[in-house]
């Protein structure tokens, strides 16, 4: 009987594992072919590197080819797995990087080699002393932070050539041979990649940043009206705040926040990138980078908004009703501006005076006025002040016992009693403050004026990009339509986690 039943168990699980390796293939299938629907880039970027592979393997399989590299010829694969990335810039980088780097540690090597070719003292302890010195003192110019950001990858290739080339040389001695040869794959490698990477369907990291910027600007716009809707219950904002089930307000946010890193390597890729030089004073990648810091600090304010709406003591509805239009308009008007600085970065103009002053500085207006018409709400607030104190000290009454009747009961007993009250009084006490009920909007509304304040310093830093990316003016007659709709961004982040040397 129990054998039967552990063999149907056993044949269940059986089957059960049968049925996901039968549907895993049809899993990762859907899963590729959504990844290719959202971003069409990552199929070209992968068709780049098979046929990059595939030219650089030429070396190597054909004899003709293969004669007068030799062995070396496996260098030109190795190069093209590691320079050839997503976009044009990180390719030029990494190539340039590569590419310098060997050349200048094939000439260093030669030149070793000359100097000790006639030397009484053995070859062994020159080369490893050498190396040793090199090794030292590359690494810690490593450190220099201009090395360190933008030479990395092209000092870290020359230690390793030179300390290949040296070592492997004590042994064979054909140093120009074999530093030439690696040169030349190398060099046959990267221009593969550059080839590919700039003149085959580019991908630009300056048009990723420049979309992540507008992205981020835009997911704000819809988190500060979803947040303040919430807070009243305002019914127009119902429909932003369903769109927003799957991005929510929080993952919104957390991107801008987190989105340090990722702005400063796409400033950095972007830098090397040939162009926008012509159309540009200066290059304007390190002032999106000073835009995302702006962005940053403002997303903190709108994350402390969205931190309000579970706070443990609730604003009494009444209170709500009375601020509801104004707040509202004030969200409103915030995430205009946002929208409206999106759609002249996404259009490369200098964006509309009129949205930025009138709308938002109204608004703004209009919640300081309802403020000082109802001074009641905190004066209301303060009569009952008699009646907390007294709650507090017939709690204080009521909790006295306990304290005396410590002597009288058994420690653990205590410890338990003082578990269950503890939570009990905090929350007496907090409700036998002055301003307890007036405490959570006066946060809330202070943190939306927060808002407009930070607002500005995004908007300096908007506006002095538009003057160094040069774009064009604004012009009176244009017409500006600011949609506080959900529109869904072409920014797709690509950025493959940074690659060590072979």
């Amino acid at each position: 009987m129990a054998g039967s039943f552990g063999e149907g168990h056993e044949q269940s699980n059986v089957r059960v594992f049968a049925e996901k390796v039968l549907r895993f293939p049809g899993e990762v299938g859907v899963m590729m072919w959504e990844m290719g629907k959202e971003d069409p880039r990552r199929v070209i970027h992968s068709i780049k590197v098979g046929l990059a592979l595939s030219l650089a393997s030429l070396l190597c399989l054909l004899e003709s080819l293969s004669q007068g590299i030799g062995q070396n010829a496996i260098w030109a694969v190795m190069t093209v797995v590691v320079v050839l990335e997503f976009t044009a810039g990180a390719t030029l980088c990494k190539g340039l990087n590569r590419g310098v780097g060997t050349l200048l540690a094939g000439l260093f090597a030669l030149f070793v080699e000359y100097l000790t070719a006639d030397r009484p003292t053995p070859r062994a302890v020159v080369m490893g002393w050498t190396v040793f010195v090199i090794g030292a003192t590359v690494t810690y110019v490593r450190f220099i932070p201009t090395v360190k950001k933008n030479y990395d990858y092209g000092v870290m290739i020359f230690i390793l050539t030179f300390s290949l080339i040296l070592v492997s040389n004590y042994r064979v001695d054909n140093t120009p041979k074999m530093a030439r040869d690696r040169f030349y794959t190398i060099a046959i490698g990267c221009g593969i990649c550059l080839f590919l990477s700039l003149l085959v369907f580019p991908t630009w990291s300056g048009d990723d940043l420049h979309k992540s910027t507008i992205a981020k600007l835009e997911g704000l716009a819809q988190s500060v009206e979803a947040c303040v809707g919430e807070y009243f219950d305002d019914a127009q904002t119902k429909e932003i705040q369903d769109e927003l089930s799957k991005d929510s307000i929080d993952q919104n946010c957390i991107k801008v926040l987190d989105s340090k890193y990722t702005d400063e390597t796409m400033a950095l890729y972007a830098s090397w990138e040939p162009r926008y030089r012509g159309s540009c004073y200066k290059s304007p990648w390190r002032q999106y980078v000073k835009l995302g810091v702006a962005l940053r600090r403002f997303g903190y304010t709108v994350m402390a908004l969205h931190g309000c709406l579970h706070t443990e003591i609730k604003t009494p509805p009444s209170v709500r009703a009375l601020f509801k239009d104004q707040c509202t308009r004030l969200a409103g008007g915030l995430s205009e501006v946002l929208v409206e600085l999106a759609n002249s970065m996404r259009n490369r103009r200098h964006f509309s005076p009129e949205i930025l002053s009138c709308h938002l500085r109204k608004a703004l207006q209009d919640l300081n006025t309802a403020l000082q018409s109802q001074p009641h709400i905190l004066s209301d607030s303060l009569n009952r002040k008699d009646s907390g104190s007294s709650l507090t000290t017939s709690f204080e009454a009521n909790s006295s016992p306990l304290h005396e009747s410590k002597t009288a009961r058994p420690p653990e007993q205590v410890q338990c009693i003082q578990k269950v009250l503890r939570p009990q009084r905090s929350k007496l006490v907090i409700a036998s403050l002055e301003f307890s009920e007036a405490l959570p909007f006066a946060a809330f509304a202070s943190l939306l004026v927060e808002a407009v304040a930070r607002l500005d310093h995004v908007i300096e830093e908007a506006e002095e990009l538009g003057r160094i990316a040069r774009f064009k003016e604004y012009k009176a007659g244009d017409d500006v339509v600011v949609t506080l709709e959900r529109t869904k961004s072409d920014f797709v982040e690509n950025h493959f986690p940074p690659s060590g040397t072979e």
